[in-house]
């Protein structure tokens, strides 16, 4: 099994297999639009920018699993991100990544990479308080976890909310032939 093997609806509401991604590195996030990390949407927007044309796709999968942080419909989802962010990555429909009624893809994430999420983790003392059932899990433990997957649909690695995009990139270009 790989990411290939799902299906997800889109923003607008078309269901989307992720075998047209087939060949094509993945960036893909849990978003939200109220958050104190979704300032990060302008750093994945550009590197979407810098890498599309050499085969990165990012996928963002909106989630109000944490603090209720994307409360928003889809179509208020959309329209912000484009409006404030300039997004042009492809977006689905929202989605929990966690508990009974996750997405069979996050799910499947959280298997592949479940993450080094621990004490040296910048948001470690936050979850901690805060989603104490978390800790030592393979959940997602905030919005903006990064979950990258080669063009094979094999998952390479997660990065942690706190890591910043540009960060990622020697990962990307790695995975791109740079």
């Amino acid at each position: 099994m790989t990411v290939h093997d799902f299906t997800a609806t889109d923003i607008d509401g078309n269901e989307r297999s992720l075998k047209e991604y087939a060949g094509r590195p993945l960036l893909i996030v849990n978003v939200a639009s109220k958050c104190g990390l979704t300032p990060q949407y302008e750093g994945l927007q550009a590197l979407y920018g810098d890498l599309h044309g050499r085969g990165l796709e990012i996928l963002g999968f909106p989630c109000n699993q944490f603090a209720g942080q994307e409360p928003g419909t889809n179509d208020e989802i959309a329209q912000f991100c484009s409006t404030s962010y300039n997004v042009s990555f492809p977006l689905f429909s929202k989605v929990d990544v966690n508990g009974p009624e996750a997405h069979p893809l996050f799910a499947y994430l959280r298997a592949q990479a479940v993450g080094d999420f621990g004490p040296g983790s910048p948001l470690y003392d936050w979850i901690k308080t805060s989603r104490p059932e978390a800790l030592g899990t393979d959940e997602v433990k905030w919005n903006f976890t990064k979950f990258l997957v080669d063009k094979d649909g094999t998952v390479v690695r997660r990065y942690e909310p706190t890591v910043l995009p540009e960060e990622i990139r020697p990962d990307l270009d790695a995975l791109l032939g740079a």
